[in-house]
């Protein structure tokens, strides 16, 4: 009999068994407090004088963050797999907007850690690279009531002043310690303001321990994903994701959730956050063909500015208002790499155009690059930057006499990468190659130029995504 406590440990760690003898509790907290790359599972069997007692006690020890944590497994790299943090620098990551990193991130035990210094307006970092279709997988753990998220299809333009405005957000938050009363959308592994998870799939680890999730999106499917468990899927740029869109948060915010591909985001928002094992495997991109115009109506399309497009006997057209102010009519959806063939015919002397990649700003203003169409003599299929270089491309004098002055013509617009090419009635206007065209995205637009007196019809507008 001993009038002493002992104690005696049996710790079962992945395969293996560790015999552990301990004659005061200081040993025991020095273990609990150690840093171990697995769940651990404790037998506490406790000796006291006169009595054995036996208690069994469960405990998930989650490590912080060690280096190994980052690291592929063979079967992963063979399946295509990438590491976006190899959990000792923070190389291939810098600020939102910026070309290089000076936001608030830090690695710390092989985790990145946002401080908790950033705001709604600024904590921003986000990948070098682009991505389109993917899985995206990471751990993260938050502070007690923290806040933050991973975004994607990020685009980064001096116009949008944060990701949000363009990006898709899988909410991070702390729900249970969040200060403020919170809203369905916003809630943890929601689409922010967009799509909610379902509640009985949520199998979220407490504050302050790991929990693991996972993005899927291939060609508009989407999928959120929570410690093993699909929450969430919808399919985007469908009707009804347009209704959500342009009735709740993003009525006011464009050009939202429609980039085809973009840069990761991670989000400090105010709270410190921690992130691991962010690793990513790229999905191939799916060709598609689309009638843009049904020769019915103008679904699919939206107009900005006060000039007129209407649909009579099956034609599109644009006419210049009373205002004769520019007027754009753009596809709602982005289409980047693509081969389109438009018919035209202007009843009336003006300039139009064809813009492609663009986006809309505030009012009407419509950034992008613009195939021209124009009276004979004003280099219709050349390429004009609007708010940028002005004129990039303008054909050459003879090949003025190929458009069809009062008549149907057909123009091809094949754009890949950083080249663009056009042809006008099957013959080539201009094949060019420009980094900033390959650095852009967005939508196809058809133009109404200021001053009054346009008037063109257009039919047959079909594409093909590359």
């Amino acid at each position: 009999m001993h009038s002493k406590l002992s104690l005696f440990y049996l710790l079962a760690w992945e395969s293996k068994n560790y015999h552990v003898h301990l004659e005061n509790e200081t040993i025991l907290d020095q273990i609990l407090t150690q840093s171990y790359s697995k769940t651990m599972k404790v037998v506490i069997t406790k000796a006291t004088t006169g009595l054995l007692a036996t208690c069994a006690i469960t405990l998930a020890l989650f490590s912080s963050c060690e280096t190994k944590q980052n690291v592929l497994t063979t079967e992963e790299i063979a399946d295509g797999w990438q590491l976006l943090f190899d959990g000792k620098t923070l190389n291939g990551w810098k600020d939102y907007n910026g070309t290089t990193l000076t936001q608030p991130w830090h690695v710390v035990d092989g985790c990145i850690q946002a401080k908790g210094d950033g705001s709604d307006a600024s904590g921003y970092i986000v990948t070098d690279k682009q991505y389109e279709n993917f899985e995206l997988s990471w751990d993260w753990k938050l502070s007690k009531g923290g806040n933050s998220g991973m975004l994607y299809h990020v685009v980064e333009r001096p116009q949008f002043a944060v990701p949000y405005v363009t990006g898709p957000e899988y909410q991070l938050i702390d729900e249970p310690n969040f200060p403020e009363p919170l809203e369905e959308w916003q809630k943890l592994g929601v689409d922010y303001a967009m799509h909610l998870p379902d509640q009985s799939k949520m199998k979220v680890n407490p504050q302050g321990e790991w929990n693991n999730s996972k993005i899927v999106f291939d060609n508009g499917h989407v999928e959120h994903w929570l410690n093993g468990e699909k929450i969430l899927e919808f399919e985007a740029w469908t009707d009804d994701w347009y209704i959500k869109k342009n009735s709740g948060k993003w009525a006011n915010a464009p050009e939202y959730g429609l980039a085809k591909k973009g840069v990761i985001c991670l989000q400090d928002h105010g709270y410190p956050a921690s992130f691991r094992n962010i690793k990513i495997k790229e999905l191939p991109r799916k060709s598609k063909e689309v009638d843009l115009f049904n020769g019915t109506d103008l679904k699919g399309w939206e107009a900005y500015g006060t000039e007129l497009w209407y649909v009579k006997d099956g034609l599109l057209v644009c006419e210049s208002g009373p205002d004769k102010q520019y007027g754009y009519l753009a596809t709602r959806d982005y289409y980047d790499d693509f081969d389109l063939t438009v018919e035209f015919k202007q009843e009336a002397d003006g300039n139009s155009g064809v813009f492609i990649r663009s986006f809309i700003e505030e009012g009407v203003k419509v950034n992008g690059w613009q195939v021209e169409v124009a009276p004979k003599g004003h280099d219709t299929g050349g390429i004009y930057e609007s708010y940028g270089r002005g004129w990039l491309v303008q054909i050459p004098d003879e090949k003025e006499n190929i458009l069809k002055e009062g008549d149907w013509n057909t123009m091809r617009i094949k754009v890949q990468g950083n080249n663009v090419q056009t042809w006008l009635n099957g013959q080539e206007m201009v094949n060019i190659d420009d980094e900033k065209i390959g650095a852009g995205q967005g939508r196809i637009a058809l133009q109404i130029h200021d001053g009054g007196g346009i008037k063109v019809l257009w039919r047959n507008l079909k594409l093909k995504t590359l």
